[in-house]
Order: C-alpha cells, then sequence, then structure tokens
C-alpha cells in the first residue's frame, strides 16, 4: 500500500527507484519528502492495520527530521513537516538534534555524538573481560575470550555504522593487556601473535582486520 501511493519518499540521483519503506521484522522505517503530508500516512496505515486485524503502536513512532540544520529545528519547533500542513500528533515524539534512535541495532540521528553510542559497549565488554580474568584463562583461551567478547559485541554496531579510531584504539589497547594476565608486559609482539601458526603465530584477530 505504501509503495503504490502517492508518499513520493526520497530519491537520490541516479536511483532508479524511490525510497518509500524499508521493513523487517515487526520493525518498519517510512521515509516522507518535504511535500509528504503525514497524514496521508496515517490513513494509509488505518486502513491497514483494519484489514489486517494488526494494531500499529503510534506511541512508539519516532520522527527524524532529515536535510538542513534549518529545516530540521522548524520540523522540531513547529511539529510539521511542511509549512502549509498541520501539525503532527503531540503523541509522537521528533527526535531533537543530539539525540540517538535506535533502529535496527544502529543508532540514526543529527549531531549525535559517537562516544555515547560506544561507551555502554565499552562498558560491557569491560566487565566481561574483567569477569573472565578471575578464571585465568590460558593464552588460547585468552584469544578465544577476546574474539567472544570484543569481536562478537562490536561486530553489528561496526558494520552498521563503522567503529570511530577512538573506541578502536580503546579496545586494541585493553586487548593487548589482557591478552598479558592485564600486566600489559608482553615477551612476544602483537605481530607474532596476528602472524599464521606455520610462521610461530597464533593467527590472533585485531580490530584494525577481522572486526573493523
Amino acid at each position: 500500500m505504501l509503495r503504490k501511493s502517492d508518499i513520493a519518499g526520497f530519491k537520490a540521483k541516479d536511483m532508479a527507484y524511490r525510497i518509500v519503506v524499508t521493513m523487517f521484522a515487526d520493525n518498519t522505517t517510512v521515509y516522507l519528502s518535504e511535500k509528504d503530508n503525514f497524514e496521508t500516512l496515517s490513513d494509509i496505515l488505518s486502513c491497514w492495520c483494519k484489514a489486517s486485524g494488526a494494531r500499529f503502536n503510534t506511541s512508539k513512532t519516532e520522527i527524524i527530521p532529515i536535510g538542513t540544520r534549518e529545516y530540521r529545528n522548524s520540523v522540531v519547533s513547529s511539529r510539521r513537516i511542511h509549512p502549509s500542513q498541520e501539525p503532527l500528533p503531540t503523541n509522537i515524539n521528533i527526535a531533537d538534534e543530539g539525540k540517538a534512535t535506535r533502529i535496527l541495532g544502529a543508532w540514526i540521528g543529527n549531531g549525535i555524538e559517537e562516544h555515547a553510542i560506544w561507551s555502554p559497549i565499552l562498558e560491557k565488554i569491560e566487565k566481561a573481560l574483567q569477569r573472565w580474568e578471575k578464571w585465568h584463562p590460558t593464552i588460547e583461551g585468552r584469544k578465544i575470550v577476546i574474539e567472544r567478547t570484543i569481536g562478537s559485541m562490536t561486530q553489528y554496531l561496526t558494520t552498521a555504522q563503522g567503529m570511530p579510531k577512538e573506541a578502536e584504539d580503546i579496545l586494541s589497547a585493553r586487548s593487548r593487556k589482557f591478552v598479558w594476565d592485564n600486566e600489559g608486559k608482553s615477551t612476544i609482539s602483537m605481530d607474532m601473535l596476528c602472524a599464521p601458526i606455520a610462521k610461530g603465530g597464533k593467527i590472533w584477530h585485531t580490530l584494525g582486520g577481522n572486526y573493523h
């Protein structure tokens, strides 16, 4: 219904088709142009809910303005996508500048700080490494732990929106420290640990390689 509607959506240069909606499981993202009317979208959703028997959770709707800073501020202050339209319903939240909205595990927004997005993950990894340290794992065990913490806990977000250099440096340093019983004093260089087994290494994966 959305794709067959009059909603213009987004269309960038050299794109054959316009983007109107992306869907995954129970997550739906609709793209409205400056001239699109939110009431048109509401009517379509209401019709779909009546036909399917489903219920659209309006309270979880989040609007993220896209465009120039002036336009974004105008949408937030006036609650209008276009000056000629009626204000958006008061029960729908409009993301302010600097506020991140989570969409399928990625954090989207205007003027958001990457540090704020990555801090919870860095804290989670640190707590996990501290728990594992109590078991005094072997060098082989430490390799597995790092792959299951630093590797797996960062993989999705890094793929979705990249890893800032600051976070990469912190995790790389923490990885090296964990390798050597948290003493940070290595008797074997990281280059050797990352080398193939045939050359005496451990094929230790680094953020600059497999995870980034």
